[in-house]
């Protein structure tokens, strides 16, 4: 268990106690005397949990600090590996890799003969179509043992290939997260107010990219008096995603903005925002990833002291592994 997971668990321990943490910690009162509700703990350890599994979503082999190459498909057919002979060439992986092609609408991959790949765990001896992030079971290619893998990215009528690789120096050398004190007034009521019909959003990404989402509702919420809106995107799981910017947004926390998660509105409509957990898009922590950007509606004229702040390590091309 590395040495960041370790402090944030030990910080865990220290807000089960009811003891303030410093940096990731929980931020229970500890001044002489004070006694810390039932449910302030729970609400410490329930926050407490989130960032430490946050933590490890980020940081595992295949997680957003693994990514180390984005290679846009504009011909054809295109060679691929890590030698100079080869037309795209990637940071990592066999000098020569195998020949990808597009024929029909489909993407398709021959493997170099002698070259140690696997899909599925299995040996890969010939050619295989490669199935896109955006179908229900994605194509992975694994080499190098297993520590770096190649897969297939569609973004509207573009593809790209995505690799990931264990050693990425953006995994290797992870500074860990910061954030503002857990604070439940920053967990709101909200109201989902459902667009009938349902509609699409358009959202540009990091890449220039034009995104069409689904968007069947806004949130409703209020802060300080004041009535406030947020956009919402579709998950298949019947839960929504919220891509927004605030105030603190390039001052103290990402400039391109956060994301937060939100639970399915119940019956009347009515679920909660807790900006304790709004997290960076992985655009914060590599130059290899495509995220969609808050639309101009979700540009709220509010600061959101809570949740992740900016990240503090900047990834350098050149630098991948």
């Amino acid at each position: 268990m590395d040495r960041k997971i370790c402090g944030l668990l030990i910080l865990a321990l220290l807000a089960a106690v009811g003891l303030a943490g410093c940096g990731q910690g929980a931020e229970a009162d500890s001044r002489p005397g004070t006694v810390v509700s039932a449910e302030d703990l729970s609400f410490l350890n329930d926050n407490q949990a989130w960032r430490i599994e946050r933590h490890s979503r980020l940081v595992q082999p295949d997680g957003w600090t693994s990514l180390v190459g984005l290679h846009w498909l504009t011909l054809k057919a295109h060679y691929i590996g890590s030698g100079a002979t080869s037309g795209m060439r990637l940071a990592v992986g066999p000098e020569r890799m195998g020949l990808v092609q597009r024929e029909g609408g489909k993407v398709w991959f021959t493997p170099e003969s002698g070259v140690d790949l696997r899909v599925n765990d299995q040996p890969l001896r010939g050619r295989i179509q490669l199935h896109s992030d955006q179908e229900a079971e994605p194509t992975v290619v694994v080499f190098d043992q297993g520590k770096g893998s190649l897969s297939l990215l569609q973004r509207g009528p573009h593809q790209a290939l995505r690799v990931r690789h264990a050693d990425a120096a953006t995994r290797q050398q992870f500074s860990g997260l910061d954030y503002w004190p857990a604070d439940r007034r920053w967990v709101l009521p909200a109201r989902f107010v459902a667009h009938n019909p349902a509609r699409t959003l358009q959202v540009v990404d990091m890449v220039g990219m034009s995104n069409t989402l689904a968007n069947p509702g806004r949130l409703v919420f209020e802060r300080d008096g004041q009535s406030y809106t947020l956009e919402a995107v579709a998950n298949a799981d019947g839960s929504l995603l919220v891509m927004m910017a605030d105030g603190t947004s390039g001052h103290g926390s990402y400039a391109a903005g956060r994301y937060l998660d939100v639970a399915a509105p119940d019956a009347q409509g009515q679920t909660l925002l807790d900006f304790n957990r709004s997290y960076n898009p992985p655009c914060a922590f590599s130059i290899y990833a495509t995220c969609p950007l808050p639309p101009a509606e979700n540009r709220l004229d509010l600061r959101i002291e809570a949740g992740e702040k900016a990240y503090a390590h900047k990834p350098v091309a050149g630098q991948e592994v």
